[in-house]
């Protein structure tokens, strides 16, 4: 929903943009109390984008479909009037619609400023709020649109307009979940009497008063200022207290992960949540060579092949070029993967070189790696239930919450998903770090007993990749 101007008080009238309704099927109910108004232009336009099996056919044919529903007994005097806006069965938002949607039903006549050539869809619906402003002269009239020209256009002639702002997860992308906390050097001194230690399983508990304790996250981890304090896990709270477990430390090489040891104290905060068998989500985002695809097929290898966890892994990513597009590939599913796969294929040699026994037993163990990790596209996932599975889901940055949805249910019973992705290296133009789908689950995710997040910090692939990371 467009944000409030602090000078705009009252009910608001929102002109809808053709590529809001196309970005958002459901946008005409996220306006709250506020009316909204559809051009006949932007009828037009949905009518021309609805044919084919793209994302944004899809999504003019759902838009159709809903107008349909509002408009199927309503007659011409009820529209003018204004249709009244039911909830949506499927929507979780706090504030239900109370507006109305006004379509145009008459042609609106308001002479364009002379500055503007032509007659483009765009200049119609400037045309169209122009009239509106005019016509309802005691209302506040706003153009809601994606279109950064449009807006710009809109300003210079003296429309207000705004973005479309509900399928923003945060307002600022340094607000994100990052999975760590850092606690002062007093903190568990400042506990005194109220702090509880014991063992159970082979592990080390700790608990303290809930009321001390402010914003509980389920597995999060504490760590202090030294890199010698305790290092935790925020688990759970119960009797009015707030349990932690003790951090295993991934950084000795006793406990390597298929021959693996972390570098940093958020590459082992990683790899705590990818060993747990009892987290069945994880995400995990850093920049360039901070080691978010290593960690995950090297957590996956050990659970599939060492503790027969999980029966074979299973990577897949959005196949988004970083240039121009090459064409179609030949092959078969996973021969047309092969060349969006070449992280994974870098990452899995450099697993195979971990292992002992010589020139044949890497070439061995390459081979064993090649057969148990399955590479398969996102594009046939619809459908599927992967059962005891390792799932992957690679440069996530580039989905949208929908596609996160449909790939997430795809787990069955006994199945683990790992999302890594770098939201700034966002390859697909209609997303931003602040409406990417992987920023989207990693804020619906933070509060579910089963779900981990680590943000990584530091770059481990190269000097050169580490300072390229940090000056360009």
């Amino acid at each position: 929903m467009p944000r409030p101007s602090k000078k705009k008080t009252g009910r608001r009238l929102f002109v809808l943009d053709t590529n809001v309704l196309l970005h958002d099927p459901t946008c005409v109910f996220r306006f709250a109390e506020h009316d909204i108004f559809i051009p006949m232009m932007v009828l037009e336009e949905l009518d021309h984008a609805k044919k084919g099996v793209s994302e944004v056919a899809r999504n003019a044919r759902q838009v159709s479909r809903t107008l349909d529903d509002l408009i199927n007994s309503a007659d011409r005097t009820a529209i003018e009037a204004g249709l009244p806006l039911p909830s949506p069965i499927n929507t979780t938002g706090a504030n239900p619609p109370s507006g109305k949607l006004f379509l145009q039903t008459s042609l609106l006549n308001n002479a364009m400023p002379p500055g503007l050539p032509g007659h483009t869809p765009d200049n119609s619906i400037l045309g169209t709020t122009l009239a509106l402003r005019a016509a309802h002269g005691k209302r506040d009239v706003t153009l809601v649109s994606k279109d950064i020209n449009l807006r710009i256009k809109a300003r210079v002639v003296g429309i207000s307009a705004e973005d479309y702002y509900n399928d923003k997860v945060l307002d600022d992308i340094n607000l994100l979940y990052t999975g760590t906390r850092e606690l002062s050097a007093n903190f568990w001194a400042s506990k005194g009497k109220a702090l509880e230690c014991w063992q159970a399983d082979q592990k080390t508990y700790y608990a303290v008063p809930a009321s001390s304790f402010e914003q509980f996250y389920p597995n999060e981890f504490l760590y202090g200022p030294e890199d010698t304090d305790l290092e935790l896990i925020a688990r759970r709270v119960e009797n009015k207290r707030v349990v932690f477990e003790r951090a295993r430390d991934f950084r000795n090489p006793r406990n390597s992960v298929w021959g693996m040891v972390a570098r940093n104290r958020e590459q082992s905060f990683a790899l705590n949540l990818l060993m747990d068998p009892d987290i069945d989500f994880v995400t995990l985002l850093g920049a360039a060579g901070t080691g978010k695809t290593l960690l995950a097929l090297a957590a996956g290898l050990a659970q599939s092949l060492d503790m027969k966890r999980y029966r074979e892994i299973i990577v897949t990513r959005e196949t988004v070029p970083l240039g121009e597009d090459i064409g179609f590939l030949p092959g078969t599913e996973e021969e047309k993967m092969t060349p969006w796969m070449g992280a994974l294929m870098d990452n899995l040699e450099a697993l195979a070189e971990t292992q002992e026994g010589g020139e044949w037993g890497r070439a061995a163990t390459a081979d064993l790696l090649a057969k148990r990790v399955k590479v398969r596209s996102m594009n046939f996932m619809r459908g599927r239930t992967f059962f005891n599975r390792y799932i992957v889901i690679d440069e996530a940055q580039n989905l949208t919450a929908k596609q996160m949805r449909t790939l997430i249910t795809r787990a069955g019973p006994g199945s683990k998903i790992v999302c890594c992705g770098n939201i700034a290296q966002i390859d697909t133009p209609y997303l931003s770090e602040t409406t990417s789908g992987l920023t989207y689950i990693v804020d619906r995710f933070k509060q579910w007993a089963h779900g981990g997040h680590i943000t990584l910090m530091r770059g481990e692939r190269s000097r050169l990749a580490d300072y390229a990371v940090q000056n360009l």
